[in-house]
């Protein structure tokens, strides 16, 4: 498996698949920040799994976004190595904290990268339920 920064536009189908199968390509275009990161994970020609990240609340915040991996390959540690390269990729851009918003079956995914939760749990119409998680990466100055 090979994870590379792609086209943001690259991780659209996947993540409309696997996060928001009611919403069209434009609407998910819409509602993506323009400086994100975004990177693939990918087997041969195959894209199994994407991510994006990108400055987002207060000075040094970076926000995670559509973390989504292909159904056939869940559990082979896709989800995790992408994580980690969205975390590095933020850390080299001195970010001080990076959060998301994680659906709450992906919750055990961001404790074992050293996330925490941070809110109450709700509701995302459509989606389900979410918590607000965090990781600290280095100290505030």
């Amino acid at each position: 498996m090979i994870i590379r920064p792609v086209p943001v536009e690259q991780t659209r189908g996947l993540r409309q698949r696997v996060l928001r199968p009611l919403e069209t390509l434009a609407e998910m275009a819409a509602h993506e920040p323009a400086d994100a990161f975004a990177v693939g994970a990918f087997r041969g020609d195959e894209l199994l799994g994407v991510g994006l990240i990108g400055p987002e609340g207060r000075v040094g915040d970076w926000r995670i976004r559509g973390m989504a991996t292909a159904p056939q390959a869940r559990r082979q540690g896709i989800g995790a190595a992408v994580l980690d390269v969205l975390l590095a990729h933020a850390s080299t851009a001195e970010a001080t904290r990076v959060w998301c918003s994680a659906r709450t079956p992906a919750r055990s995914l961001y404790e074992r990268a050293g996330f925490r939760v941070a809110s109450e749990e709700f509701e995302v119409q459509d989606i389900g339920p979410h918590v607000v998680m965090e990781r600290l990466l280095r100290d505030r100055a």
